[in-house]
């Protein structure tokens, strides 16, 4: 239930945090989908799961805490980076890469700051 508590949490912040930063830098949401890096978008984050879910059969392995929180930062690092780099490049004469940014370094400040998740004790 914890979990659950606080993906409900992270995902609300991150959504009033993306809204309100749109609103500030008066940003019209546009999809990658609806440009010409469609393709290369699906490709990209086809690969980049794919990497983190073969390399997450190790990570389960060694069973550390740590471990897991730098995990699933590096995995959110890498996923909004590549979607800012795409956003900066295919959405041409718009600022929404900003605001893709404001919420990977939100995002990554408060997964760091998690010390410990008690709730994975629970499930393994």
């Amino acid at each position: 239930m914890e979990f659950v508590a606080f993906l409900i949490v992270l995902i609300a912040m991150m959504f009033v945090t993306e809204k309100i930063t749109n609103k500030i830098l008066r940003v019209e949401k546009v999809r990658i989908s609806e440009t010409s890096g469609k393709n290369l978008d699906r490709w990209g984050r086809g690969i980049i799961l794919l990497v983190f879910i073969i390399t997450l059969w190790f990570v389960i392995d060694l069973n550390s805490d740590a471990l897991i929180k730098y995990y699933l930062m590096a995995y959110l690092a890498i996923i909004l980076g590549f979607q800012a780099i795409m956003e900066f490049t295919f959405i041409k004469d718009s600022k929404q890469y900003i605001s893709t940014m404001i919420i990977l370094l939100m995002s990554l400040i408060i997964m760091y700051n998690v010390d410990k998740f008690p709730f994975l004790e629970k499930m393994l």
